[in-house]
């Protein structure tokens, strides 16, 4: 993260030196007030060779403490870690040191010996809140290493040279353009900068040809300056482009500003700066434009933020920025937070240093709910690592969930960004099933309506198996409705998992018909009773969401018994059965004048059909088991054909009850 370091600051608080230094010792000092990190690393090293590790031990210490704070500021950990820690090895006396070290560590991946920094720090100063996130994040980031997500990372070596990458921007109607900050050799202007030891950075891009294929790098022309310029961003029509420019000649602030350029047969306009409500001294950068394009977000030191950078937005009014509102610290933090980006969709991401991460700047989503609130979530292992990890641009036009690029100086020794390529394969969640009549007959042609809390509300028709196949979005509730003209209707809720992972959900529908007798099974009475048994209640408590579920449906409830006994018996039996029935759905809010309770006794003995005789080979399909045939069976085969016989079923009567 070199160039960008510097595009994001407004120039270094002076430090505050005492005593007498030695000449190159003073001038390494006045290079890092002036934010020449670079220079004064090399001004250092030769101060640092020239000090005697036992006669001047005290100066030793405190070259190794600059040593370290200067590569801190390039972003250059391991070296960061070293100098620091000579510093405590010569005894260098400085409060901070332990977390500096702990932090430098921690940026290095080195997340054990971290630890122990964070906790040295923490004996000292207990309320520490920096140590204490850091304790956390440097204790969580093996886990989250060890986890992974379902994001695929690979470096994008077409963009990337032997300088630094960052930031890019996908641009077109078909994704066919991809903008990015580059420091390469190549850049415009000769000069390099005393801060990063690099060229001052320009944007470049790379198409795509009528293949699809990406071409070579290049410049984008005359927006580019003898400055720097990066961050690149672009209204959803693609004709505006947000960016931001750190120069301080030629009558531009010294502070880095946003500025913007317009699109004209297929080049840019040079840039004019952006007027940030008049203010040019504070640090305004990483412009990124809402979809929607009402707000233009921003990272500032202005007045009012939590501390270091912040993101902050305004509302966009006819092309000119309003009045700036930080975020708050639902999103800012006491370190910095930088590169706000947006998906498609709309969701903000961006990096952070300043909270529990995995070392330097990691990457986190963010989503505003509809009371106002954020919702923050770190994005994990690969996207994050123990480096810098910043400036996500998201393609429009992918089969993925999501898939586009984003910046990381993970495994460089000097600290230099390269550009990778991620990806997030969508999850396949589907519900599939089929439609049955009550003999489980498959219908074709019938409605499965699904209706989501997501907003989802899609319509599926059965094929000629009866089966159906609807694609769903995971950890969502879901009411689904089925039915088909001449059959009742059937519901069914149910709920997604939240698992990252595929699933198939299988949901069948049995719809019964409207004009035949519907078996109710399982009901169970008292032997010579009408008491409806408990293991009735299952089935009558689906009859009642049945019932709800067609609330113009009237029925018949009719009760049949067996051979045994008189006919006359046998109907005040059926009878009260059929109304103990009636009187539980009652019980259960079914309006009573939909119900019409009928007991035939043994007067109606079953007709045995195809599915009775796949069951019970011994019954003749078409057989009717009246007590002639059931004579002739065996004791067992009698008890089977009483069995039957015995059974509560409905019948629709109306289905424009109410209307």
């Amino acid at each position: 993260m070199t160039n960008k370091t510097k595009i994001i600051c407004t120039g270094i608080a002076l430090l505050m030196l005492s005593g007498c230094k030695s000449a190159k010792l003073a001038t390494a000092l006045q290079e890092i007030e002036r934010g020449e990190y670079y220079k004064a690393s090399q001004t250092l090293k030769q101060v640092y060779r020239k000090t005697n590790p036992k006669e001047d031990r005290e100066k030793r210490g405190e070259v190794a403490w600059y040593m370290g704070y200067v590569y801190d500021k390039l972003m250059m950990p391991q070296q960061a870690a070293s100098g620091y820690m000579n510093a405590e090895r010569f005894g260098w006396d400085d409060p901070t040191l332990q977390l500096r070290i702990a932090r430098a560590l921690h940026h290095a991946g080195r997340y054990n010996e971290a630890i122990k920094y964070y906790q040295l720090q923490l004996q000292y100063f207990p309320d520490d809140d920096e140590a204490k996130s850091g304790l956390e994040g440097a204790m969580q980031a093996a886990q989250w290493k060890l986890d992974g997500s379902r994001y695929e990372v690979k470096r994008f070596p077409l963009v990337n040279s032997r300088r630094a990458e960052y930031c890019p921007a996908i641009w077109g109607e078909n994704d066919e353009e991809l903008y990015y900050t580059t420091s390469n050799d190549k850049v415009t202007g000769d000069e390099t900068s005393d801060i990063t030891g690099t060229k001052y950075s320009d944007i470049w891009v790379v198409r795509k040809d009528d293949n699809g294929k990406w071409g070579k790098p290049e410049s984008i022309g005359d927006l580019n300056t003898k400055y720097d310029e990066g961050t690149p961003c672009f209204s959803a029509d693609g004709q505006t482009m947000y960016y931001t420019c750190a120069g301080g000649g030629d009558g531009l602030p010294a502070a880095p500003q946003i500025f913007v350029s317009r699109r004209s047969d297929a080049s840019w306009s040079k840039g004019t700066l952006v007027n940030m409500l008049g203010d040019t001294l504070s640090t305004f950068a990483h412009p990124a434009i809402t979809p929607d394009g009402s707000y233009l977000y921003f990272v500032s030191d202005q007045q009012g933020g939590q501390g270091g950078l912040d993101i902050w937005r305004c509302p966009m009014e006819n092309g000119e920025p309003g009045f700036a509102e930080n975020l708050g610290p639902e999103i800012n933090t006491a370190g910095d937070e930088m590169f706000p980006t947006f998906s498609p969709d709309g969701l903000l991401y961006f990096s952070s240093n300043g909270r529990e991460g995995m070392g330097g700047l990691d990457l986190y989503s963010a989503r505003l709910d509809d009371w106002g609130t954020w919702h923050v979530e770190h994005l994990g292992a690969p996207m994050n690592s123990a480096g810098d990890d910043f400036g996500m641009t998201f393609m429009h036009h992918t089969e993925a969930k999501q898939e586009g690029w984003f910046s990381s100086n993970r495994n460089q020794g000097k600290g230099y960004d390269n550009i990778y390529s991620f990806l997030l394969p969508s999850i396949t969640v589907r519900i599939s099933g089929t439609v049955y009549d009550t003999d489980e007959e498959p219908i074709a042609e019938a409605i499965v309506r699904i209706v989501g809390r997501n907003g989802m509300n899609f319509k599926s028709v059965t094929k000629p198996d009866g089966t159906y196949e609807v694609k769903i979005d995971r950890s969502t509730e879901y009411v689904m409705m089925s039915g088909k003209q001449g059959y009742l209707n059937r519901k069914s809720q149910f709920t997604s998992d939240p698992e990252e992972e595929d699933a198939d959900y299988v949901v069948d529908f049995y719809l019964p018909s409207i004009s035949e007798p519907v078996l109710i099974d399982n009901i169970f009475y008292d032997y010579n009773k009408a008491t409806l048994r408990e293991e009735s209640f299952p089935a009558l408590d689906d009859l009642v969401a049945l019932l709800n579920d067609n609330p113009y449906c009237a029925i018949e409830l009719s009760a049949h018994t067996d051979r045994i006994g008189s006919q006359e018996y046998n109907l005040d039996l059926s009878q009260r059965r059929a109304q103990s029935v009636c009187d539980y759905l009652v019980e259960h809010g079914i309006d009573p004048d939909r119900l019409e309770p009928v007991g035939y006794g043994k007067s109606e003995p079953v007709i045995v059909d195809e599915t009775l005789n796949a069951k019970y080979p011994f019954l003749p399909v078409g057989q009717s088991l009246d007590e002639d045939f059931v004579g002739t069976l065996t004791e067992e085969q009698r008890a089977v054909a009483d069995q039957i016989n015995r059974r509560t079923a409905f019948s629709v009567t109306s289905m424009t009850f109410g209307l």
